[in-house]
């Protein structure tokens, strides 16, 4: 069974933003996506930026440091979907956001 952890609640990210977490020890970066959560690794393929720090348009995310962009909704890169960071699970319960302990 999938065990999921609590992060914050859902009124600490609102639509259009995004944020940093940390899920057992590893940093998560989260975007709220017109009402919709997802959850990807914080680390940028490329260089190791903070995808978390980075500007979201629609569902993409530009990395801060050289401008790779994710698909937050996969973790796929929009020039080459194999490349992918990790992707977590999102639960949403009593407004308390759940992201999965990998």
């Amino acid at each position: 069974m999938t065990e999921f952890v609590k992060v914050c609640n859902l009124d600490d990210l609102p639509q259009g933003k995004n944020m940093i977490v940390r899920v057992n020890g590893k940093e998560v970066a989260l975007f709220n996506v017109k009402g919709e959560i997802f959850a990807i690794s914080n680390t940028c393929l490329h260089a190791g930026g903070p995808l978390g720090e980075g500007k979201l348009s629609s569902d993409v995310v530009m990395c801060p440091w050289h401008g790779w962009e994710y698909n937050v909704r996969d973790g796929s890169t929009v020039f080459n979907s194999n490349l992918k960071v990790e992707k977590y699970d999102v639960k949403i319960e009593n407004d308390v956001v759940l992201v999965e302990n990998k």
